[in-house]
């Protein structure tokens, strides 16, 4: 199907296609606003409106590595229908689209695809030419790492940026055909040079207010990915272990039994705890024990953490096995006995503290350089031969930290990282950020209690430094003293005009590249920020918040923009995300700029699979869109996707996704046939007019009532969406909207006709006014869901856009419904089902004839009836009389059916 390209907001003749069909729809509408700009934001407009007139929309970057999935659709569609609605409310919407390209999916993702896999020692090599380039075979793309190409890290970034854009472009279409109205000129990636320089920046500035620092201390450490993690991306999952029985010894040798699942950190033990109130240990706190195996002195100590019906009630401090230890380390001021590196294998010398004791020949020759599997077996059976093990291991279920996306249990190791204040360290700040927390506005209203959970239960602060290859480098670097040691203490940083650098390919001012690495030269960071550290920063990037002292314009920055739009009005995103993006947001906005980033937090909850199991890429068990949107047509899907409500998860289920596509498919067919009314014997159709002048036509008590009804379908729709309740607004729209087709169009399509004998001219033309009427109002309702259907029957009698036009008013039909009772429509409506209900019982065709029926109801609805006992003959074809009794419950009984 093709569409004139409207030339303008005037009205024209009424033009109905023969066989109207929501196939194609997508194809030819996406291109016609992208054509005509109908999504564009009005920059000039925003800048002389008041902040009131404007929304801004802080529009989640979805991550670039492979495919979207249906979640993506739900979520998106939710934060859609709200920016179509403003924007016919007459607001201006800044509603961008970024692309969060950086980080480890990325990275995984081009490790697959290609064949490769960074190495930071090697050269960059201009010619190379990944193995997997163009390769069709998807067993190939999955290569195992040792399978990988080893290339240097800029040959790596060369990868990655090339797979994202292709990732990108197909994002892009998708969302087109999805008709998300996002402004498409409004894009930016969290890698491109603006977005890099807006997060060095705002780094360089926590750095100098002393909210960004740099530490050596343990921290969470994935061995595969080789990265630090940070607490919000903890995932806790059961694995399995065993509890093994261990004997510490007392100065007079008798043992002191301790239950651990990993003995192989034995010789890293540096306490045992257990909790002040345990009457069995009572005697040992002050007291030292010495461990097994190794005959390393170490303290008991009492902690409030130690729980008692736990095992034995007392267990190693070993640094680090897991959160708890470091906790006990740090505020029991123990010592640092360090035995596993970031390779997870133990370290390959001898420990100090070990050397010279029983246990330096077997941690030499059974431990050293080991896997934590490979020395666990070790130190099991050197337990067993020391008598140290009473009895045998007992398997059990553990929880263990894993990264999100990783498939091995984290292990602590100390590493030199960089973190940023966040009010895990600092109770200040922490209830400055439950304040936060406090002015905004979550919806639905109970996703707050989850955001103060997680900020109060902060035990430190945000790691943002990453050892990886694609992200944003943290912009330092640092001197080397005369003897070749690094200076970590006096970091070297860029000029905010410089940026965006990269420390490991640039020299810093007043030093040249070859004094790189050399003594009295200087060595560039090697890490790179988390993506959370860029992305917590994408209304600043996405509104142009100006870098450094660079003029306006360059690297896309707009301070006039920026003033008129930050703080912004709305951030949607998933539930599962309050912790990292939502809170990280928050936490830069409230450094940077002292306040909110946005004053409405929008939270969509999860899709679930049949198994009631949230689907996400990383589970395996997502659907992708693509032929969800062929096979049901994207008003469909969307559809399903806001009848979901915020904060709600919402099963996978094309049955719903059937039900909108039908909805699509009634409102082309019932526009056609209400539209068609009036026509010619040619066919000509009379152009419409104003929907002003319609309503003053409407003069009928059923079509007065129909229009009283609609306008309270406006109100409580309008009410709903300014409460971001987007499937209350669908719901009562659609309910109205059904009502309309089933009951209303047959009760007056006789009289809208005009074809029966003495009929007032003037009663068939309210039928047709209010018809039109009808159709305008439930089209620019229904156009935030059903957005291409709606479209493709609003260009059937106007030359504009039905989503640039203003959002329906009560006001607009009060001339209409004056005097009017909008339970007219559904009481006669019952009538006119009654009197088919007679029909379908006698199994006779619905254009038999009636020759008498008595309608029995209450009074008022008698009086309801009555007024509109033309129109209900008429639909009924009743040719006799129609007889009214009072009762409690309305019916149509005694019904005659003319069968000659």
């Amino acid at each position: 199907m093709t569409h004139d390209v409207p030339s303008g907001p005037r009205l024209r003749p009424i033009t109905l296609p023969d066989r109207p069909t929501v196939d194609g729809l997508e194809q030819t509408w996406s291109g016609v606003w992208a054509e005509q700009g109908t999504y564009g934001f009005d920059r000039a407009a925003a800048l002389a409106a008041p902040r009131e007139r404007l929304f801004v929309i802080d529009t989640p970057p979805p991550t670039a590595s492979g495919s979207l999935h249906v979640g993506h659709v739900f979520s998106y569609t939710h934060t859609d229908c709200l920016a179509r609605y403003q924007r016919m409310t007459g607001r201006t919407v800044f509603y961008p689209m970024g692309w969060d390209d950086n980080g480890l999916p990325t990275e995984r993702r081009v490790q697959n695809y290609y064949g490769v896999r960074g190495d930071a020692t090697l050269p960059y090599d201009p010619h190379f030419e990944p193995p997997l380039r163009g390769s069709d075979d998807p067993a190939a793309k999955a290569a195992r790492v040792q399978d990988q190409q080893p290339v240097s890290r800029a040959n790596f970034i060369e990868l990655c940026n090339e797979l994202t854009v292709v990732d990108e472009e197909k994002f892009e279409q998708l969302w087109r055909k999805l008709g998300l109205s996002v402004d498409w000129s409004l894009t930016y990636r969290t890698i491109d040079d603006r977005s890099r320089a807006v997060s060095q920046q705002a780094f360089l500035r926590n750095l100098a207010r002393g909210e960004a620092y740099q530490q050596q201390a343990p921290g969470l450490w994935d061995v595969t990915f080789q990265t630090a993690v940070a607490q919000a991306e903890l995932e806790a999952r059961d694995y399995p272990g065993a509890y093994h029985r261990v004997a510490y010894h007392r100065p007079d040798g008798s043992p002191v039994h301790v239950e651990t699942t990993r003995p192989e950190l034995i010789p890293s033990c540096v306490a045992l705890v257990a909790h002040p109130d345990d009457e069995r240990y009572a005697d040992l706190f002050g007291t030292t024990v010495t461990s097994p195996l190794f005959g390393v002195e170490v303290p008991v100590v009492a902690h409030p953490l130690a729980e008692m019906d736990k095992g034995a009630g007392i267990a190693m401090c070993c640094t680090f096995g897991d959160l708890t230890d470091v906790t006990w380390w740090r505020e029991l001021d123990l010592p640092n006995r360090s035995v596993i590196t970031r390779s997870g294998r133990l370290q390959a010398e001898v420990p100090e503290w070990v050397a010279g004791g029983p246990g330096e020949q077997l941690y030499a020759e059974g431990l050293a350089g080991r896997t934590v599997f490979g020395a666990r077996e070790a130190v099991v059976a050197a337990l067993r031969e020391s008598g140290d093990l009473d009895g045998e291991p007992v398997r059990t279920q553990r929880k263990a930290n894993f990264y999100e996306k990783g498939d091995k249990p984290l292990e602590i190791v100390s590493t030199r990282q960089w973190y940023i204040r966040n009010g895990g360290k600092d109770t200040e700040l922490r209830d400055a950020l439950i304040a936060r927390g406090e002015e905004m506005d979550f919806h639905p209203s109970f996703m707050r209690t989850r955001y103060n959970n997680w900020v109060g239960g902060l035990n430190g602060d945000w790691l943002i430094s990453r050892q990886r290859f694609f992200g944003v480098p943290i912009p330092v670097w640092y001197p080397v003293d005369a003897h070749g040691d690094v200076d970590f203490d006096h970091p070297l940083t860029p000029s905010e005009d410089e940026l965006p650098v990269d420390p490991s390919s640039q020299a810093p001012r007043g030093y040249t590249e070859a004094q790189r690495g050399q003594p009295g030269g200087f060595t560039g960071d090697p890490d790179v920020m988390d993506t959370w550290a860029t992305s917590s920063l994408s209304p600043q990037i996405a509104s142009g918040w100006p870098v450094g002292g660079r003029p306006d314009g360059e690297l896309g920055n707009d301070r006039d923009l920026f003033r008129a739009t930050f703080p912004m009005d709305l951030r949607p995103q998933g539930q599962d995300i309050i912790r990292t993006w939502l809170f990280a947001t928050v936490v830069r906005a409230h450094h940077e700029h002292g306040s909110l980033p946005w004053q409405h937090a929008a939270v969509s909850g999860w899709i679930l699979d049949p198994d009631r199991k949230k689907m996400s890429k990383s589970k395996g068990n997502a659907q992708t869109p693509e032929g969800l949107l062929d096979a049901h047509g994207s008003d469909g899907v969307r559809y399903w996707a806001a009848s979901g409500r915020l904060g709600t998860d919402a099963a996978f289920d094309e049955g719903q996704m059937k039900v909108g596509r039908r909805l699509a498919i009634k409102a082309l067919n019932a526009s056609r046939f209400a539209l068609s009314m009036g026509a010619s014997e040619d066919g000509t159709l009379p152009a419409p007019e104003p929907l002003q002048t319609l309503v003053t036509r409407i003069c009928e008590p059923l079509d007065r009532a129909m229009t009283a009804g609609l306008a309270q379908v406006v109100e409580t729709a309008t009410t709903a969406y300014e409460a971001f309740d987007h499937t209350r607004a669908l719901e009562v729209t659609e309910t109205s909207f059904w009502t309309f087709c089933d009951d209303y169009l047959e009760l007056v399509k006789e009289r809208a006709y005009g074809s029966a004998e003495g009929l007032d001219p003037a009663a068939t033309e309210s039928a047709r006014a209010a018809l039109q009427v009808a159709l305008d109002v439930y089209m620019r309702l229904l156009a935030p869901v059903l957005v291409f259907a709606t479209e493709e029957v609003w260009s059937w009698w106007h030359t504009d856009s039905v989503h640039t036009q203003p959002w329906p008013t009560a006001a607009e039909l009060a001339p209409a419904v004056e005097d009017a009772d909008a339970r007219m429509l559904d009481v006669v409506g019952r009538a006119l089902a009654g009197l088919r209900k007679a029909k379908s019982e006698a199994k006779v065709k619905m254009r038999t004839e009636i020759s008498a029926a008595t309608v029995r109801a209450p009074e008022a609805d008698l009086a309801l009836v009555r007024r509109a006992a033309g129109d209900l003959c008429a639909a009924g074809k009743v040719s006799g009389d129609v007889g009214y009794q009072v009762a409690d419950v309305l019916a149509v009984q005694d019904v005659a059916l003319v069968t000659d």
